[in-house]
């Protein structure tokens, strides 16, 4: 089969994408990377993504940029005195699947002309974490609309948090993405969690 690369985003930040990319991640057995990190140096995605994989293929790729302030990137380049550019991060090369983790959502700034969505590659298949509060209705479809006017892949949506079934079927009817499935509201993450949704992940992955 050949080798892909998913890129997790979300419609907002906090909506579950590092659990998402965990999960994604241990269903392809594939290699993780977060381009950029800002803040939680000591815990960062990278860190909380290795402590839910159970696998032992899995590669985790250095961030590209590791910012120590918990602020938006562009914010958080300038107080360290970088400069980030989209066309100076350069994917991970392996011969495995890839998940890459965006941060916040598709148009967080990462300087002052680029996005977050300047990262995603015409081939990324792109996953979309959707979780539901009042407006992600609409913060949802919005991020569809624009990966559709840009251009890009768009493998599916997936849901995290409560069920809300009024909300995802009219996501589902008028983004016209499928959808990937559910990460329920769950009492705690650890491997054990993540490898069964993993298990159920896999063949629509795959």
């Amino acid at each position: 089969m050949k080798k892909q690369t998913f890129f997790i985003t979300g419609i907002s930040t906090e909506v579950g994408k590092t659990v998402a990319s965990a999960i994604v991640t241990e269903a392809l057995e594939a290699d993780y990377w977060k381009p950029i990190q800002a803040g939680d140096l000591d815990d960062s995605d990278t860190h909380k993504v290795k402590r839910f994989i159970s696998n032992t293929k899995t590669h985790f790729f250095e961030n590209a940029f590791s910012l120590q302030t918990p602020m938006s990137p562009h914010a958080a380049a300038a107080i360290d005195g970088v400069s980030i550019k989209a066309s100076s991060i350069q994917k991970p090369l392996t011969e495995n699947n890839l998940v890459i983790e965006g941060a916040g959502g598709l148009l967080v700034p990462i300087s002052d002309t680029e996005t977050i969505l300047d990262l995603i590659q015409p081939e990324d298949k792109v996953i979309v974490v959707s979780r539901h509060y009042l407006g992600s209705i609409n913060h949802t479809l919005l991020t569809i609309d624009k990966l559709k006017r840009e251009g890009k892949t768009i493998f599916g949506i997936l849901f995290s948090g409560k069920e809300h079934p009024t909300t995802e079927a009219v996501i589902e009817k008028m983004s016209g993405v499928s959808i990937l499935g559910r990460i329920d509201e769950e009492p705690y993450f650890d491997k054990m969690v993540v490898k069964e949704y993993a298990d159920r992940l896999k063949e629509v992955l795959q």
